[in-house]
């Protein structure tokens, strides 16, 4: 009995779980749910396996990165089970005599499988770069977890033609969502939301063709990978760098519950993950974001918000995928409908009709002809001349409230419904039904003069004519007072993108224009809070002289620029003298606010520079108009919430010609002293360069943390009383090795990029030569702040 019991004992230990320290499982062993020391450390220690709470009771056997409290799944890698999971009490994962890999449910129902054999020893092993495999002794791989993954991707880890990644449903649940990344038939990388009801692509747009965004068809591979370094490329052509791209860090690249892919950043386990890179900027862009019958808004403080249409209510509280449902009854009687207004209201797709050339009463009519149309998006089109665009909709699916948009989608009701006032306010109802007036009309028969009787048939027609002349005229001036101004502020939208404010509304929304929060040469910003409660700045322009024609033709082409690293612009008022433009809230502020604060640290001021020079680059050389900024200063370069930045005061800059490259047309000189280009002051033809310049300087001052005015205190060591551009050439120019620590700002202090130090201080000089061709275009700046390659310029 004891022989018996002490190899019972021993058969027990053989076939022990792993310790914590253990990165590999054995043939006839098993990990429990019940055990939390149950779990497989790469050797590194920087991938953690083993099973994860994902609900109440519910358990899936996953890969995340390690943490030293891991109390919540936000750094999964991989899931086996994410829409199977396990009960917490027996069940385990085993690793079968056979070479199979079995999660079994308490109730010995298997979850999941590796479905492998092998008569060979095997091991599952966790290595290092957070791949889970299971490989014969000698090393072939029979199955590893690479080949299936989830919602992320980790570096080195490729998504091919047979793999996909499929978002989670919510933040909090783990199963399968709507949304997926992969390569088309086509060859091209994409994101698909592929909803319970249908399916659609929204990335790279759709509405563009694969060349106009980069992309190549011809590709065979289908392979896209993210590298250490913060490099995702695709076999398409597609390449993106993150905002710390160059450095070996923590990374991963996950397809998020919202349906935008991002990458992932963190120096250690004791930091903090934080977002890298996105695919997608504006979160409404996204499709099935708001579910049917709702509309999608963004800013960027609060990020996205969804709406249901005027009329509807939400299906589900908690989830807003299902989107909404009407509260009246539609019927194919047309005279039973009419249409609601939504200005500044689009939706993607789901077209009966399209009509490149039409007007607004035919539009109408081909959707109240059509019993399964929803309404109808009637647009403006400026390809050729002043002409709409009306599509009908069968389904009113991806919808977004934007400002910009040149056009208004009519939402088809019942009559007989009545809206709330919280509707009303929102969206007017409008009935563009001819306006007809039933007169009252007696016929009294006499027996009188036949001269009598033909004069007062007379005197009665006439009198009828003019009741319906007078009427129709009222009708008239009833409908055009309540919609004169509705349709002024529509088409002002749809030639300028922007929405038309009033001064009044203005005004009101600046508490009087009392509270200023910047001045510059072009005028006076106010801070503002608009009807709708978002915070925007306004700004009063000097020029009020200006035509409005003139004015508008200007605010017409800041509708054509979109970059993320533009501030984007809302409205404008061109009202009498009155010159105002609406800008979105800036929530940090400026830069010059910012470079004498503790607020940036080396990575904010890095990603700065790199922002403010893609921009610049987007004006100079991708826009349809070359436009020049002219006044490049940390006081027009403001920052979001993320301290990500904005280059403001675009809008008003000259317009140039791409085919007359000299542009004698500038006479005036434009900018502040001390960031003005040489060319200026010399006479010379005014060309990109002078904003190159300008960039230059700028970066020197976010470097040093000093002013363009003299030096004179560098830490605490010398003065120097020469200009700042001057002063860092003679650093540079030292053989002292430790040039760049003696021109850094003291409160930068240890913890930076020495190389990218001295390459950001290296491009803005070359930025500064006094000749211009010595200058890098902007194009060229990103690239060798992005790609830290040789300088060719030094």
């Amino acid at each position: 009995m004891t022989l018996l019991a002490t190899f019972f004992l021993l058969a027990s230990l053989l076939s022990f779980q792993p310790s914590r320290s253990s990165s590999s499982l054995r043939m006839g062993s098993s990990l429990s749910v019940e055990n939390p020391q149950h779990i497989l450390i790469s050797p590194n220690a920087i991938f953690s396996a083993g099973f994860l709470a994902i609900g109440h009771n519910a358990y899936s056997f996953a890969i995340w990165f390690t943490e030293p409290h891991f109390h919540s799944p936000n750094t999964v890698t991989w899931m086996a089970n994410r829409d199977q999971p396990v009960n917490g009490k027996r069940s385990k994962l085993s690793l079968t005599h056979d070479g199979n890999i079995l999660l079994i449910d308490a109730s010995l129902n298997t979850a999941w499988s590796s479905n492998t054999d092998s008569l060979d020893p095997v091991e599952l092993h966790l290595k290092d770069d957070g791949n889970l495999v299971l490989r014969k002794l000698q090393g072939t791989v029979l199955w590893q977890s690479f080949d299936f993954p989830t919602d992320t991707l980790v570096p080195g880890q490729p998504l091919t033609r047979y793999t996909q990644l499929v978002s989670s449903r919510s933040h909090t649940n783990h199963s399968s969502g709507f949304y997926k990344l992969f390569f088309g038939d086509d060859n091209i990388l994409r994101l698909v939301y592929d909803g319970p009801d249908v399916s659609s692509n929204y990335w790279p747009s759709p509405w563009r063709v694969s060349w106009d965004v980069g992309r190549t068809l011809f590709n065979s591979s289908r392979i896209a990978v993210l590298n250490s370094f913060g490099v995702f490329h695709s076999s398409d052509n597609f390449t993106s760098k993150t905002s710390d791209y160059g450095t070996v860090l923590q990374r991963r690249l996950k397809l998020d519950s919202d349906g935008n892919f991002r990458v992932y950043s963190r120096n250690s386990v004791s930091e903090k993950w934080y977002v890298s890179w996105q695919a997608i900027t504006n979160g409404c862009l996204i499709h099935g974001v708001c579910g049917a019958n709702s509309t999608c808004g963004y800013d960027g403080k609060s990020g996205k918000k969804c709406k249901c249409l005027p009329g509807y209510r939400l299906n589900n509280q908690s989830d807003w995928s299902h989107g909404c449902k009407p509260m009246f009854d539609l019927t194919c009687n047309r005279n039973e409908s009419t249409f609601l207004e939504m200005r500044g209201v689009e939706f993607y797709g789901y077209d009966n009709y399209y009509i490149q050339f039409s007007n607004f009463s035919a539009c109408e009519d081909l959707c109240l002809q059509n019993c399964s149309c929803q309404g109808f998006q009637y647009s403006y089109n400026d390809k050729k001349g002043i002409t709409f665009k009306c599509y009908t909709k069968t389904q009113l699916l991806n919808g977004r409230r934007s400002p910009r948009f040149p056009g208004a989608t009519y939402l088809r009701v019942s009559k007989s419904y009545s809206f709330s006032g919280e509707e009303s306010a929102n969206d007017t109802a409008h009935d563009h039904r001819v306006c007809s007036v039933q007169l009252q009309r007696d016929y009294i028969k006499t027996s009188g003069n036949r001269i009598v009787s033909v004069f007062m048939w007379f005197a009665t027609a006439l009198g009828a004519f003019e009741m319906v002349c007078v009427s129709v005229i009222w009708c008239f001036l009833i409908r055009t007072s309540q919609k004169s101004d509705a349709d002024q502020q529509a088409y002002h939208l749809t030639a300028t993108g922007f929405r038309k404010f009033s001064y009044s509304e203005l005004k009101k929304a600046t508490k009087g224009f009392s509270e200023e929060i910047g001045r510059g040469g072009g005028g006076v910003v106010y801070k503002g809070i608009l009807s709708d409660q978002r915070h925007a700045a306004i700004k009063r322009l000097y020029n009020a002289k200006q035509g409005e024609g003139e004015f508008l033709a200007e605010v017409g082409i800041i509708g054509k620029l979109n970059h993320m690293n533009l501030i984007e612009m809302w409205g404008y008022c061109a009202e009498g003298k009155h010159r105002l433009l609406v800008y979105e809230y800036m929530e940090n502020g400026s830069l010059a606010e910012n470079l004498s604060t503790n607020k940036l640290d080396w990575s904010k001021k890095y990603n700065i520079a790199i922002g403010t020079a893609r921009v610049l680059a987007y004006l100079h050389e991708e826009c349809l108009e070359w436009i020049l900024h002219c006044d490049i200063k940390p006081q027009n370069i403001l920052l979001d919430s993320n301290y990500e930045p904005k280059l403001a005061d675009f809008g008003l800059s000259k317009l140039l010609n791409r085919n007359n490259p000299n542009n004698p047309s500038i006479s005036m000189i434009r900018g502040t002293r001390g960031y003005m280009a040489p060319e200026w002051v010399l006479n010379l033809p005014i060309t990109s360069k002078v904003d190159v310049y300008s960039y230059g300087i700028v970066v020197l001052e976010m470097v040093t943390g000093r002013s363009t005015a003299s030096v004179q205190e560098i830490n605490g060591e010398e003065t120097y009383d020469g200009r700042l551009v001057a002063w860092v050439r003679e650093k540079r120019s030292n053989t002292n090795s430790y040039w760049v620590e003696q021109i850094i700002e003291p409160s930068i202090g240890p913890d930076y990029d020495r190389s990218k130090m001295e390459m950001l201080t290296t491009v803005a000089l070359n930025c500064v030569n006094e000749d211009r061709d010595s200058r890098p275009s902007m194009s060229q700046v990103v690239e060798m702040l992005q790609g830290h390659g040789s300088d060719p310029y030094s």
